[in-house]
Order: structure tokens, then C-alpha cells, then sequence
């Protein structure tokens, strides 16, 4: 709840209809990743695709939004955060659609490319307009972009073991017109927005990986991020179960995603640090990954496994943000188009190479590759361990330039979903320094 001027208070879900449309569009676009999980077995047994070639669908999708990344602040700059945000659900609509129409892996995972061209533009202004349209201040957008997040990481995968417990169709039918509605909505009710008065430079997030504590923050995502994504990419093959059973695993998984990114995350950082908790985060997740790779025929230990791992993720997924966003000596806006771009490549690439690795070796290898990969994250982490545990103790005090950045982050583009949850660790802060 949020304070109006005559001392009540407003619930931030009171918002105008755009901020709704918006809010809409973002679970569905939230649900894009944990979609397909549910199908990919199905998928590869229907169109008679090994596994790796499957595992294209993340590859296409995620190397395409991290080069995306990129560009989006270029685009949002000269066009407005409306039309890139328009442009992106188009795409979407226009791609997923076609994607389940396709009749081979190559067509699906060629349009899935397209979609994650849509949904780079989409995640990137998605947060800017939510704020940007919200009444009653930013704390409201903030919880319900924070609940789209939420609600669409944990529903994405059981809506495609629903649908794809139909057809392999189903999932990519399902978010087209759901996308569509979004956009129809989005078109009307959203207002206006003009153009950045500062044109940004197509180049400036690459360039600011000549700075060492970016560099390092981003090469931590891109190695965690190969641990994660090569779970969710390959651990529904050695589940096997129906669609709609892998959809239940997974929406467990996404709930403890949710929960931990929200609640868990600056819980433990309040405690123990970002640094400290990512140290534990990792070493947990290079257990359950460990896990999978020595029992990966059993599986209840793969499941259960798999599920757990939602905890470290979520953890991970915000905490490595912060990290990013505490040290990085570049504007907020830059800082998350480089690390957007890194992680991505990560989590795109690590599916592929994982179904490469089982073709030519056995089901153990990728897997202990990704546990091994996330202790070395750890170990590069520790290279910034000093100004990350400085830049902890700057966001407590009572004035913080850190705290500042966070908030007003989320109304600029490009902007990355986990930022919304620093500006409200942020705001509760504030809060609690004004009540003292």
C-alpha cells in the first residue's frame, strides 16, 4: 500500500486502464521462456528432432533478445517507449502465430528468433511505461509490474503443459492471441510517449564492457546463467512425463523463482550481503546441478532437483542485478542493456551445447559442466567482492545515491524486469529512513 496526500492509503492495484493493458501484456510476456518447457519432448518426438535441435527454440529466442538488447535504447530514443513497446508485441503477435502454424523445427525455431526480436523490445520499455502511465506514484506501478512478474514466471509453464497437452500448437497459438489482445489494448489505452531528448548511441553498451566491474558482473551472469538455462532446457527430457505434468514440475519451479526474486532476495541481502548470499546462492546451485548430472536416469531426484533449484535462481536472478547495476561506473539505462546482452548469450547458447554434449557423450556431462560453470561465477564474483560490500553499505545509509539510482531507473529504457525489484527494496528503505 502507498500513501495519498491527505494521509490515506491507495492500493496499487487502483491504476488507470494503460497500466493495466501493459501489466497484461507483461505476464503473458513473462510466461515466453517456461512456455515451451512442457513441449519440448513432445515436440521433438512429433517433428522427429533430436533433442539439441529442440533446444534451438531457447537459442534462437534468447541469443536474438540479448543482441536486441543492445539496440532497444537506440530505438526507444528516437521513436518513443510506446512505439517500441507496440513494435515489440507486434512482433510477438506476428511470430508466435506463425511458429504454430510451422510444420518443421527449423520453421519454429527460425520464427521463435523473431518472437525474441519482439520480446527484447517489449521487456525493455515494458517497465518505463507501466511507471510512466501509473497514477498515484511509482511505488503502485512498482508492485503490480512486480506481480505481473510474478504471476507470469509461475503460470508460463502450466499454461503450455495445458495447451500443449492438446497440441504442440497450443502454447504458441495461446500467447498470439493473448498477445493480440495486449496489443489491441496497449494501442488504445496507452498514451502517447515521446521521444528521449537524449538519442542514444548504438554503441555505448558495448563499449562499456571496458570497464572492469561491468565485465566482471556480466561474465558472473552469463556463467550462472548457462547453470540455469541448462536445466530448464534440458532436464524435461529425462522427466519423462506428459506435458501437462512437466508443466505442474516447472510451475513449481516458476513459483519459487517468483518468490525468492521478490521477497527472498532482499531479505538475504538486509542480512547478509549481496556478495555473501550470492557466494551461498551459487554453491547450492552447483549442488543441484551436481545432483542432476550423477542421478540424472532417477527421477525423482532430477524433479525434485529441478524444482529446488526455482530458490537459487530467484535469488540469483535479482542479486546478480543488483551487482551489476551497485558498481557499474555507466548511466543505469547502459549498464542494463551490456549485462542484458551477456546474460543472454549465456542462457541462450548452454540449452544447445547441453543437447550437443548428450548426443556425443551421456546425460552426466552438461550438467556437471553447468556446476562447474556456476562456481567459477563465484570465483570472478569474488574479484569485486570489496566494492560490492561498499556498495551494500552506501544503500543503507539514510542518504544513498545508490537507492536514488534504483528508483529512478525503472521510468528510463532499456530497462530489465529485476531492476523494478530494487527500486522497491529501494522505496521501502526510503520509507523506513523518513519514518525514523
Amino acid at each position: 500500500m502507498q500513501t495519498d496526500p491527505s494521509g490515506g492509503t491507495v492500493s496499487p492495484f487502483r491504476q488507470p486502464k494503460a497500466v493495466w493493458a501493459v501489466a497484461f501484456a507483461c505476464v503473458i510476456s513473462f510466461m515466453g521462456i517456461g512456455l515451451v518447457d512442457p513441449i519440448l519432448p513432445s515436440l521433438a518426438a512429433k517433428l522427429q528432432a533430436t533433442p539439441s535441435q529442440v533446444e534451438l527454440l531457447f537459442t534462437s529466442y534468447l541469443v536474438v533478445t540479448a543482441v536486441m538488447m543492445l539496440i532497444t535504447g537506440w530505438v526507444s530514443s528516437r521513436i518513443g517507449a510506446k512505439r517500441t513497446l507496440v513494435a515489440g508485441l507486434i512482433l510477438i503477435v506476428v511470430f508466435a502465430g506463425i511458429a504454430g502454424a510451422s510444420g518443421s523445427i527449423n520453421e519454429i525455431v527460425g520464427f521463435r528468433a523473431g518472437w525474441g526480436l519482439g520480446n527484447a523490445l517489449f521487456i525493455a520499455t515494458s517497465l518505463a511505461v507501466i511507471v510512466g502511465s501509473a497514477s498515484g506514484g511509482m511505488a503502485g506501478a512498482i508492485v503490480l509490474y512486480e506481480t505481473a512478474l510474478g504471476v507470469g514466471i509461475a503460470c508460463g509453464p502450466l499454461l503450455g503443459g495445458l495447451l500443449g497437452n492438446i497440441s504442440w500448437r497450443g502454447p504458441f497459438f495461446g500467447v498470439c492471441v493473448l498477445m493480440f489482445i495486449a496489443l489491441i489494448a496497449t494501442i488504445v489505452l496507452v498514451p502517447k510517449t515521446p521521444a528521449a531528448e537524449r538519442k542514444t548511441s548504438i554503441i555505448e553498451p558495448i563499449v562499456a564492457l571496458k570497464h572492469r566491474a561491468l565485465a566482471t558482473t556480466g561474465l558472473t551472469g552469463l556463467l550462472y546463467n548457462w547453470c540455469f538455462f541448462t536445466i530448464l532446457g534440458y532436464a524435461p527430457f529425462l522427466m519423462n512425463l506428459s506435458p501437462l505434468r512437466l508443466g505442474a514440475v516447472f510451475c513449481g519451479w516458476g513459483v519459487l523463482v517468483a518468490i525468492f526474486a521478490i521477497f527472498g532476495a532482499p531479505w538475504f541481502k538486509a542480512r547478509f550481503g549481496t556478495p555473501n548470499t550470492l557466494y551461498g546462492s551459487f554453491a547450492l546451485m552447483a549442488i543441484l546441478s551436481a545432483v542432476i548430472g550423477i542421478w540424472p536416469g532417477d527421477k525423482t531426484a532430477v524433479i525434485a532437483a529441478t524444482i529446488a533449484s526455482g530458490i537459487v535462481i530467484g535469488l540469483n536472478n535479482t542479486l546478480v542485478t543488483t551487482a551489476v547495476m551497485s558498481i557499474a561506473p555507466v548511466p543505469r539505462p547502459i549498464a542494463s542493456a551490456t549485462y542484458g546482452f551477456v546474460r543472454f548469450i549465456g542462457g541462450g547458447l548452454a540449452p544447445f551445447v547441453a543437447g550437443k554434449l548428450v548426443e556425443h557423450f551421456n546425460p552426466h556431462v552438461p550438467f556437471l559442466l553447468g556446476s562447474g560453470t556456476v562456481i567459477v561465477a563465484a570465483l570472478v564474483l569474488a574479484t569485486v567482492h570489496r566494492a560490492l560490500t561498499a556498495a551494500d553499505a552506501e544503500s543503507r545509509q539514510p542518504v544513498s545515491h545508490e537507492r536514488a539510482d534504483a528508483e529512478a531507473a525503472v521510468a528510463e529504457v532499456p530497462g530489465l524486469p529485476d531492476e523494478a525489484i530494487l527500486a522497491e527494496e529501494a522505496l521501502v528503505e526510503d520509507r523506513a529512513y523518513g519514518a525514523k
